[in-house]
């Protein structure tokens, strides 16, 4: 059975890239949001198995939607994804429950695809 991932950015070009990129593994079914709020109730249904989460966006804050995400007690990893990586804004999202993070611009999207696949266990 395939994968679910969620994958939530303000920019359209990342969106494209990573859909495009993670869907040639036949691992994964993902669908991509643009706007954190459309995302939100659909992944706090529990139905992904893990989100990969811009912390940047205007709608809402990457942050904020880990915290609501984090409280509802579904078990969906959520890896973030940030172009200002300062150490202290990925120790908040430690301490609220982030798995894992990568940087934009992206080094290399097989990167991405590995952190992806440790964290569903693959």
């Amino acid at each position: 059975m395939n994968k679910k991932i969620a994958i939530i950015d303000d920019e359209q070009d990342i969106l494209d890239i990573l859909e495009r990129f993670l869907s040639r593994s036949e691992k994964f079914d993902i669908e991509i949001f643009s706007n954190p709020q459309t995302a939100l109730s659909k992944v706090k249904s529990g139905i992904y198995d893990l989100v990969l989460l811009d912390i940047m966006m205007p709608q809402m804050d990457g942050i904020d939607f880990l915290k609501e995400v984090k409280n509802s007690s579904i078990n969906t990893k959520v890896v973030m994804m940030t172009a200002y990586s300062t150490q202290d804004r990925m120790i908040d999202c430690e301490k609220i429950g982030a798995d894992d993070y990568v940087t934009k611009p992206f080094v290399s999207l097989r990167d991405v695809e590995n952190k992806v696949l440790d964290q569903l266990g693959l």
